[in-house]
């Protein structure tokens, strides 16, 4: 499995976790929104802490490229950060329309970052990254398993 496989599948997985969270938040079951939310930061954290501590870094090493895409995915990175404290904030008020309305915006983020991601980024990971480089299979595992 490739970069590009691998991290598309996950941005698949954690949108589901984020429609669920959604879902409930609509609903107003706050119990199961708050676990479905919780589920969401989890595997975010997760994905983007293999970003941001395994690829990127192997990337801009093997390229040379430290100010280019990966910067401004960091960049994105933070700013979904701040949604995701908006979003928590407003789940623990139990306030869905605070909530409903940071996650459009977190959601629109989120697909115009993947799309780049997805289309961009991971192809030129793949292009330039080897297993060596950045021990996909390891890293695949110890993170899938976290």
């Amino acid at each position: 499995m490739n970069i590009k496989q691998f991290m598309s599948q996950d941005h698949k997985d954690c949108d589901y976790l984020f429609a669920k969270a959604e879902a409930a938040v609509s609903a107003e079951d706050w119990t199961t929104a708050s676990q479905a939310f919780n589920e969401f930061i989890h595997a975010m954290d997760r994905h983007l802490g293999i970003e941001e501590t395994e690829l990127f870094p192997a990337f801009e090493e093997t390229t040379g490229m430290k100010m280019g895409p990966t910067e401004m995915m960091r960049m994105e990175h933070d700013q979904m950060r701040v949604l995701f404290i908006e979003m928590r904030d407003a789940l623990e008020r139990q306030h869905s329309d605070d909530y409903l309305g940071v996650a459009d915006t977190l959601l629109v983020l989120m697909q115009q970052h993947n799309m780049k991601e997805e289309q961009i980024l991971y192809n030129m990971m793949d292009m330039h990254l080897s297993e060596e480089d950045v021990h996909l299979q390891k890293t695949f595992l110890n993170w899938e398993n976290q």
